[in-house]
């Protein structure tokens, strides 16, 4: 509904000022009922509506379960080790002294970059 050119904006022409309250009154009517009345009628059915979901939302309410938890930490855990084999695979390959020295995995990391360029350099001569 357009508005006349005289009538002011903040007057809506259905007669309610407040926005909040219009939109209380339209649910109130879907539903049955007035606005801050005491719902009746105990034991009957009466249909609620329930706004839809965002995608993210529903995102949220799902990895909030137990059950995706548990499995979230299950993948997790899993993902760890088999870093930790390949950490251990590639220490396997790379010259230390002594042999058997722990080395933490950025050690390996930057150890692996050096031996790689070292070899470069060989295969370069």
């Amino acid at each position: 509904m357009m508005l006349s050119p005289d009538q002011p904006e903040s007057d809506p022409p259905w007669g309610q000022t407040n926005p909040d309250t219009l939109v209380d009154t339209v649910n109130a009517g879907a539903r049955g009922s007035v606005p801050d009345e005491p719902a009746s009628g105990e034991g009957k059915a009466r249909s609620v509506h329930v706004p839809a979901l965002s995608r993210e939302e529903k995102r949220r309410r799902r990895r909030a379960t137990a059950k995706y938890r548990s499995a979230h930490a299950t993948r997790e855990r899993v993902r760890v080790v088999a870093f930790n084999v390949a950490f251990a695979e590639l220490r396997k390959l790379l010259p230390t002294l002594p042999p058997d020295k722990k080395l933490s995995k950025i050690e390996i990391l930057r150890l692996a970059i050096c031996y790689i360029s070292y070899l470069n350099h060989v295969l370069d001569v």
